[in-house]
């Protein structure tokens, strides 16, 4: 290997590594609540969406017009995956914070993968505060008293 070839090497593992980094939080706010994806499945979407945005710069170049369709298979794939967390039990439909988080940890991954880590690190902050903070707000609307013509 040539000195730039480890460097390029170096460089995909630290951009893997950060994608993992900026997931775990994610992935441990839905773990702590028992939800059906969590602190193994977050991370592996966001190196999944990163190694795949990696693995297409290098085989089409970073300016190819193929990027799109490489992106359009990353969203159609994460929002599988995603829809897989959502349940329907009783006419009530669960899990689609975790698909939501999903969704936006495969554009965490990609966004690393670009090295747009701004918008990485942005989207980390954003669904790991909307999921922790959101909490007491949730837990506020479903304790509302009974309106009065249901007393």
């Amino acid at each position: 290997m040539t000195i730039s070839s480890w460097e390029e090497s170096f460089s995909h593992i630290v951009s893997l590594a950060l994608a993992y980094a900026l997931a775990l939080p994610v992935g441990w706010n839905r773990e702590k609540d028992e939800r059906s994806a969590g602190i193994r499945t977050f991370p592996l979407v966001a190196i999944a969406s990163c190694g795949f945005v990696l693995v297409g710069i290098a085989i089409l170049g970073r300016t190819s017009p193929a990027q799109a369709r490489l992106l359009e298979g990353l969203i159609t794939g994460v929002g599988f995956i995603g829809g897989g967390a959502i349940l329907k039990h009783a006419g009530k439909a669960s899990g689609t914070a975790t698909a939501a988080s999903l969704w936006a940890t495969g554009a965490l991954g990609a966004a690393v993968g670009y090295g747009l880590y701004d918008i990485a690190v942005t989207l980390s902050l954003t669904t790991f505060l909307t999921l922790h903070l959101s909490h007491p707000l949730k837990r506020a609307s479903q304790d509302r008293t009974e309106p009065a013509d249901r007393q």
